[in-house]
């Protein structure tokens, strides 16, 4: 929830457009009060984030990761096992 009657907002198009129009950033109250740090600063920090954000790929699930072989290894011996079972 914004309280108050007035926010500073850097709005940032997106670098990748398929899912995102832009970036929405709500700028603190105190972010130009300290010292050296200037609107360029802010806007910079705001495209960073932004294209780190759309940069960022998802690693797939283990089950994924792990090679094939290993899974047909893991079949045989399930197979292998309930055949001595069997017999």
């Amino acid at each position: 929830m914004v309280k108050g009657t007035s926010r500073r907002v850097i709005v940032v198009d997106s670098p990748d457009p398929k899912l995102f129009e832009q970036a929405i950033f709500i700028v603190k109250n105190d972010a130009f009060s300290q010292e050296g740090v200037t609107s360029q600063q802010v806007l910079g920090e705001a495209c960073r984030i932004a294209r780190s954000c759309a940069t960022h790929t998802a690693k797939p699930p283990v089950w994924k990761q792990v090679p094939i072989w290993f899974w047909l290894a893991g079949l045989a011996a399930i197979a292998a096992g309930l055949m001595a079972w069997l017999l």
